[in-house]
């Protein structure tokens, strides 16, 4: 992250001509006054001037509090100066937070910065109008709208290329989506918790006289997410997430640490996120639908017990980005931390191994990027495609994926697809969805719908038993529409969504056919 103290350096070279435009004197006077006496930007010890004057000298001191951390001097005398020095990351020294200015209620104050007593850095900020808040200020000017989520905005890259890294992108500082840029950079705890009301309608079938099922009322909270996460001690550009999710069944879902290599690639070590598709480990608190569309992925990506993951880019511009995996151990939900699972004394060895190419065609999208649209956006669209071979307890296939996205303004519209040959009993299966989101009234209120389909092939070679691991082999429709109210900046939302989803019978005929009508009323907060 970008630290007062460099800031404060740039800031001095920018003006070092000026000053000698004013012919002012040209030396530093006094050395202990906090005053930069010959204008050349650099006070007392963080001038040349006093590098040699006794007050400037280590004096053997250890370098971990405010005042040693922000007096130009190498006190311990290691080689390192203020916030360059390791010690000064103590959890008791605010002068090296980083580059977040404050809170995204202020204004930027005049000549850049923010109102705030706390350290602020010199910026260039496009003027705000009435009515507008620093979120409108993501992909304006010279920033490009390329990082606005917690992986990118800790992984010590510029994403977008806009010349600000990490913290210093205003999409990493403004966007309250965005964790890791709040004040203290060390180990942050989130939660995102979901309350909600859902009314399933009677369910009845032309065959049949009567409702198969009346209607259904339930209130509760329908999901509970704790995150911890951040940078690695020791390890610059590296950082850890760990989150565990408390639903109809409680488990840590997701934890992995992630390590640089070389030049913008990365090694990631989790506990089972490697599949093609993103959707069953992202965020709850980021699914435009309130629940990710488990059709499309849960035939095709299922859960490991450890992946290794390597991803990165392949062109200068970061146009094209790669990421291979290979994944091991098998795991009764996707991401999920707690060991092996066979099925019917089945003990085959389960393992994955997958690549995906990302082609942003205009602007930049990561996979980790909330769904939801809270202030207009500049044109981002981005092309996925991979490929996989798994096998697991009873099957062995390959797969294939595709995803599209356009983000434009206040549109959002995403497709994906999945296609997988089933080897052991020969069949053909396919998904797809389609996902529309549009931002009806600015930091207010968004649309959101989908629709989707799974298709299962006639298998040459029936299942006999199918357990739990050979998945979704009935054909299912979905469809869902949803408006979300911002009613507390974009982490607190309440949300309406109707549901309608329609399962037809097994081919043998020993399970009938389902329909879900359900209308459900959440309210979600985040932070």
């Amino acid at each position: 992250m970008l630290s007062l103290r460099t800031a404060v350096f740039a800031l001095a070279i920018m003006m070092a001509p000026l000053a000698y435009a004013q012919q002012s004197p040209p030396t530093e006077t006094n050395c202990t006054n906090g005053l930069d006496d010959d204008g050349d930007g650099l006070p007392d010890c963080g001038d040349a001037d006093c590098a040699q004057t006794d007050a400037c000298k280590p004096d053997g001191q250890p370098e971990n509090t405010n005042v040693k951390c922000s007096d130009w001097k190498d006190n311990d005398g290691d080689g390192y100066v203020d916030c360059a020095d390791e010690d000064c990351n103590a959890p008791n020294v605010s002068a090296c937070k980083g580059s977040w200015t404050g809170s995204n209620n202020k204004k930027p104050a005049p000549g850049g910065g923010q109102s705030s007593s706390e350290n602020t850095v010199a910026d260039e900020f496009p003027e705000l109008k009435d009515g507008q808040s620093v979120e409108d200020l993501i992909g304006k000017g010279s920033d490009n709208d390329g990082e606005r989520n917690d992986y990118l905005c800790a992984d010590g890259v510029d994403n977008d290329g806009d010349g600000r890294i990490d913290c210093a992108d205003f999409g990493c500082r403004f966007d309250p989506t965005v964790t890791v840029c709040r004040g203290n950079p060390g180990m942050r705890f989130s939660i995102v918790a979901n309350v909600g009301y859902e009314h399933q309608f009677p369910q009845s079938f032309p065959d049949q006289p009567t409702p198969r099922r009346s209607a259904v009322n339930d209130v509760r909270f329908t999901r509970l997410q704790l995150r911890s996460f951040g940078p690695m001690p020791l390890m610059q550009d590296s950082f850890y997430l760990i989150s565990m999710r408390a639903e109809k069944t409680p488990r840590l879902t997701f934890a992995m640490f992630q390590i640089p290599i070389a030049k913008g690639h990365f090694m990631n070590i989790n506990s089972g996120a490697g599949g093609l598709n993103n959707a069953g480990v992202l965020s709850t608190a980021k699914n435009l639908l309130l629940e990710p569309p488990f059709y499309l992925f849960n035939a095709f990506d299922q859960g490991y017990g450890a992946t290794i993951t390597f991803d990165g880019p392949l062109d200068p511009g970061k146009i094209v980005l790669y990421r291979a995996y290979v994944a091991g151990g098998a795991g009764i939900f996707n991401g999920n931390v707690g060991g092996r699972f066979f099925d019917n004394d089945n003990t085959n060895f389960t393992y994955g191994a997958g690549l995906s190419f990302q082609f942003n065609i205009v602007g930049g999208w990561s996979r980790w990027d909330t769904q939801f649209l809270y202030t207009s956006v500049p044109l981002a669209t981005a092309l996925t495609v991979g490929a996989k071979y798994d096998q697991r307890s009873q099957e062995r296939y390959v797969a294939a994926n595709a995803h599209y996205i356009l983000r434009w303004n206040i549109l959002e519209l995403a497709a994906e697809a999945f296609m997988k040959r089933e080897l052991e009993f020969q069949s053909w299966q396919f998904s797809y969805n389609v996902r529309l989101g549009i931002l009806l009234w600015q930091k207010h209120l968004m649309f959101g719908a989908d629709w989707g389909e799974f298709i299962p092939g006639d298998p040459n070679d029936p299942v006999i038993n199918p357990g739990l691991e050979i998945r979704r082999q009935r054909a299912e429709r979905q469809g869902r529409v949803a408006l979300h109210w911002y009613f507390f900046r974009n982490i607190g939302i309440a949300s309406v969504l109707f549901q309608y989803r329609e399962v037809e019978p097994t081919r043998n005929g020993q399970i009938d056919p389902d329909e879900d009508h359900a209308l459900k009323v959440e309210v979600q907060y985040r932070f």
